[in-house]
C-alpha cells in the first residue's frame, strides 16, 4: 500500500476486502427439499384423466427452484404412434421403469408445426416423424437425456411402457403443481 494512506484507512480497506471476499464465498441459502413419496406418485397417476389413452403424461410435482422450474411426471405409453416433438426450452431426463421400445432422438421433424404453450411440456414443435437422428433401444433402468430443441419420439414399443420424466424449465412455462 502507498505511504500516503493512513493506518486507520489501511485497516478499513483491509477489513472491506476481507468482508467482500467472505461474502463472495458464502453459498446461496439452500431451498427446502421437496420429497414426493411413492404413494403420492401412484395417487397422481391413478388420478390422470382418460386412463385408456395411448399416452398419459401426468405431472406429479413442479417446484420453483429459483431461476428455473423442476418437475417430475409419470408417463405411460401403449402405442408408438405419437407425434415427434421438440421442446423450445425444456430439458428432459427419462428414467425407464417398465417395458421397452425404440426411441429416435435428433435429426429434424417432418411436417413440423409450431405448438403453443403446454402446461406439461412448454412450447415447441410437433410433426409426423423424424428424418435422421439416432435410433436406440431403451429398457427398464435406462436413463435418457433429451436437451431442449432435440426432436424425439418412440417409433416402436414392446407393449406398454412406463417412465419418469424429470423436466428442467428455465423459462418457467410449465405449470407449478
Amino acid at each position: 500500500m502507498s505511504k500516503h494512506i493512513s493506518s486507520p484507512l489501511r485497516i478499513a480497506l483491509i477489513f472491506a476486502y476481507a468482508c467482500a471476499a467472505s461474502f463472495a464465498q458464502t453459498p446461496k441459502p439452500a431451498a427446502p427439499s421437496t420429497i414426493v413419496t411413492t404413494p403420492e406418485m401412484n395417487t397422481a397417476f391413478k388420478g390422470a384423466p382418460n386412463q385408456t389413452a395411448a399416452l398419459i403424461d401426468m405431472p406429479v410435482r413442479v417446484i420453483d427452484a429459483g431461476n428455473h422450474y423442476l418437475g417430475v411426471a409419470l408417463v405411460r405409453r401403449t402405442s408408438a404412434d405419437q407425434s415427434a416433438l421438440s421442446h423450445d426450452k425444456i430439458d428432459e431426463v427419462y428414467y425407464m421403469l417398465e417395458g421397452g421400445g425404440t426411441l429416435v432422438t435428433g435429426g429434424s421433424i417432418v411436417g413440423g408445426k409450431r405448438s403453443e404453450i403446454s402446461k406439461t411440456i412448454g412450447p415447441g414443435w410437433s410433426g409426423t416423424s423424424i428424418n435422421g437422428g439416432q435410433t436406440k433401444r431403451v429398457s427398464p433402468g435406462d436413463v435418457v437425456f433429451i436437451t431442449a430443441g432435440t426432436p424425439h419420439m418412440f417409433t416402436q414399443l414392446d407393449g406398454t411402457i412406463r417412465y419418469l420424466v424429470y423436466r428442467v424449465d428455465p423459462s418457467k412455462s410449465i405449470g407449478l403443481k
